[in-house]
């Protein structure tokens, strides 16, 4: 099989990155020949989260130079790569159409076909990129912005068995650390504050547990938070690990409805693999917990790279290189998207 090489490009949200990938074989893994990353956490730290306004603007003073630095790191010019791909949604429209547009012009100038990539399907690909997963699996994905489980069948090919009625579960982390005072991005911080408090004190609600399906819900369980920082003492330690504990809780029971739908819509599948993507799934105590469920459920965990799970170019690049293969290439006219639910990638 011949080796096809990808530039991609990621401005989504706000990181500005770039990177160039080679995929060698069907199922993977690839080599990431650079993979440079710009991130404006400093620019919006002021504020506790993006600003959308400011994200496009950094996007379209760093891009030209971050894409320059990958194509130098990687060793490679412009005209050696075999593809383009950027993020064309969903995402921050701003951001997205810088990032789309500048890929365009890029494809253009250099005779390259062009890869629209939807973001979610990056991330549901990135695992693919670490080492060799073949299809189909069952992939949570769950991000600051998106928390589904879905099945994937192949490139573009996905069963949606449960997503969020509300909030995402990264969202619901970034608000409680914002109560908590704790500084942007909260997510982290909490996961740090967590391990050294008792999971116990604080009696917060799992909605949905135990409920028919694999639909998420986490409004209510950042209302019961911000009700304990009004009208309770906080221990700020305690309230983080209730909380990450709660999440754990109503994450594993949504994922084992979810594994039994698909092993009733494929039972022909002898290994079943479940793949954790997005950047919550950088957190520690979740991919223990999801671990010992897949123990317990007959099914082998795959997560990326901490580094890979939250947004970046490499696995922008990595789902042009699966649509490259299969010679799904985009117009110069395809549209960046704010919304594009995965199922219809």
């Amino acid at each position: 099989m011949r080796a096809i090489t990808v530039l991609g490009i990621e401005t989504s949200c706000d990181e500005t990155a770039a990177a160039v990938v080679r995929g060698r074989s069907e199922n993977g893994p690839g080599d990431i020949l650079s993979n440079v990353i710009f991130s404006q956490l400093e620019e919006h730290r002021p504020y506790g989260g993006v600003v959308p306004e400011i994200a496009a603007r950094a996007h379209v003073e760093m891009l030209d130079g971050i894409v320059e630095q990958a194509l130098a790191a990687s060793g490679l010019g412009l005209g050696e790569v075999d593809a383009v791909a950027a993020t064309a949604g969903p995402g921050l429209i701003g951001g997205v159409m810088v990032g789309l547009v500048t890929a365009k012009a890029l494809a253009l100038a250099a005779g390259k076909p062009l890869v629209a990539v939807n973001h979610l399907e990056a991330h549901g690909l990135s695992a693919r990129l670490c080492e060799a997963v073949e299809f189909p699996y069952l992939l949570l994905l769950v991000s600051g912005g998106h928390c589904q489980l879905l099945g994937v069948e192949g490139v573009g090919r996905f069963r949606l068995y449960g997503t969020t009625i509300d909030d995402a579960a990264g969202e619901a982390f970034d608000k409680t650390a914002k109560l908590l005072g704790l500084e942007y991005p909260g997510g982290p911080r909490i996961e740090i504050l967590a391990r050294e408090g008792n999971p116990k004190r604080y009696a917060l609600p799992r909605p949905l547990r135990g409920r028919p399906g694999a639909d998420f819900s986490f409004s209510g369980l950042k209302t019961a938070v911000r009700q304990i920082t009004l009208e309770q003492k906080v221990y700020p330690a305690d309230l983080a690990a209730s909380f990450q504990a709660a999440v754990i809780d109503i994450l594993s029971d949504r994922t084992r409805a979810a594994m039994a739908m698909f092993v009733r819509d494929f039972p022909q599948c002898a290994a079943r693999r479940f793949v954790m993507a997005g950047g919550v799934a950088a957190n520690g105590a979740i991919r223990d917990a999801l671990g010992a469920l897949c123990a317990a459920e007959g099914f082998v965990l795959k997560v990326p790279p901490a580094k890979l799970c939250t947004d970046n170019a490499a696995m922008v690049a990595w789902a042009g290189v699966e649509r490259a293969r299969l010679g799904l290439f985009d117009p110069l006219e395809v549209a960046a998207r704010a919304r594009w639910p995965l199922c219809a990638a």
